[in-house]
């Protein structure tokens, strides 16, 4: 058996450069409340990439050093932006959020898990092996892989919780922006089975198509002329009144704006009294996700009825509370090779993971590319 671990580390260095790495380390050795999961999976997320590489990092001065384990990724921070990192500098990080694997050895408290396949959001997890607490792993069903397992938690969970969201907070139907992704085709197939009524805002026609072919109805695409027109016909259809936003700019920084927007016309269609004030349907836009960094404009013409926030997994699950919260995985590993199955466009070895045209891949975030990191690929 292996004594040591290979994991990757992202460092900030204080003469303005971001450095990503190969780093051997002790094998870690499990508690009594606690196993040992050799890696197999980990895919490469959009939440994976602040850390990994920063929104800070200039993509066009990546150079390479080194083979195998001594491969190094170096890039330049922009100037601007350096003093944002200061917290960084000097620490060489872990990262990776969530993984799939088998259960190699276990505390006194979960040696009935050894063998077990699992999925698991702990951190660290571009590694070669990784000690967590037994009660965090979502224990897979027989006959689930390891790559099936890898992305059981960060999209999955996310989709979910817009719906628990939509329960909390009294409403019923979404808006979901960035809808081609792999969440979003995810929060497809959950409403279709779930009857929710769904808009779907893509920004591409073969995001369009993709879409149709799951079965969505309401899809509007922010690059056509009559996006706004469509986006509110949709809202008086399904009477949405809830979006969550992936871009946090989109259409020159207007997306979120516009939905809420959308949502006041939709809203005064039906209406038989004016208000100077606006509409009295309250109308919520969370923003979940930095696909563009352009800044957050908002027209207010929207009344006064209206919220635009913040969303982020881990805070809500405290809201909906651990009975619901253990519904959700298990509703997951149920459906990992169905509703909540993703594809891959490349599987890649640690050395791999730190080529600069392979970074420069990743690192676009495109719809349908998502890269799968294997910690034991020579």
């Amino acid at each position: 058996m292996e004594e040591f671990s290979r994991e990757i580390r992202s460092t900030v260095r204080g003469e303005g450069t971001i450095e990503i790495s190969i780093v051997q380390c002790d094998k870690p050795k499990p508690s009594e409340d606690e196993v040992l999961i050799k890696v197999e999976a980990s895919p490469i997320n959009p939440s994976d990439l602040g850390l990994l590489i920063s929104f800070a990092a200039d993509l066009d001065s990546l150079s390479v050093s080194g083979s195998g384990d001594d491969t190094v990724a170096k890039m330049k921070i922009h100037e601007g932006l350096m003093k944002q990192m200061k917290p960084r500098i000097g620490k060489s990080m872990k990262v990776g959020n969530e993984g799939g694997g088998i259960v190699e050895d276990a505390g006194a408290e979960f040696k009935h898990l050894i063998g077990k396949t699992v999925g698991l959001a702990g951190g660290a997890m571009y590694s070669q092996y990784r000690s967590v607490r037994g009660t965090s792993c979502l224990v897979m069903n027989d006959g689930t892989t390891t790559t099936q397992s890898a992305s059981s938690f960060v999209n999955p969970l996310t989709a979910l919780g817009f719906i628990e969201t939509m329960k909390l907070e009294n409403h019923f139907a979404l808006i979901n922006t960035a809808a081609a992704s792999a969440l979003g085709q995810m929060l497809v197939k959950i409403c279709r089975a779930d009857s929710i009524p769904l808009v779907n805002i893509v920004r591409k026609s073969e995001h369009v198509e993709l879409l149709k072919t799951l079965g969505a109805k309401h899809i509007c695409n922010s690059s056509d002329s009559e996006f706004l027109n469509e986006l509110v016909d949709a809202l008086v259809e399904t009477g949405a009144t809830l979006g969550f936003d992936a871009t946090g700019g989109g259409n020159e920084g207007r997306l979120a704006g516009q939905i809420l927007s959308a949502m006041e016309i939709a809203a005064n269609k039906t209406t038989t009294e004016y208000s100077r004030y606006g509409s009295d349907t309250y109308k919520q836009v969370y923003i979940y996700g930095g696909l563009d960094q352009s800044p957050t404009i908002l027209n207010r013409s929207f009344g006064m009825q209206w919220g635009l926030g913040g969303w982020l997994l881990t805070p809500w699950i405290g809201k909906f509370g651990m009975e619901t919260f253990q519904k959700m995985r298990q509703r997951v590993a149920d459906e990992i090779k169905t509703t909540f199955a993703t594809t891959y466009t490349q599987e890649i070895s640690f050395e791999e993971m730190l080529q600069p045209e392979t970074i420069k891949k990743y690192a676009k975030q495109a719809t349908g590319e998502k890269y799968l990191v294997n910690p034991h690929k020579d």
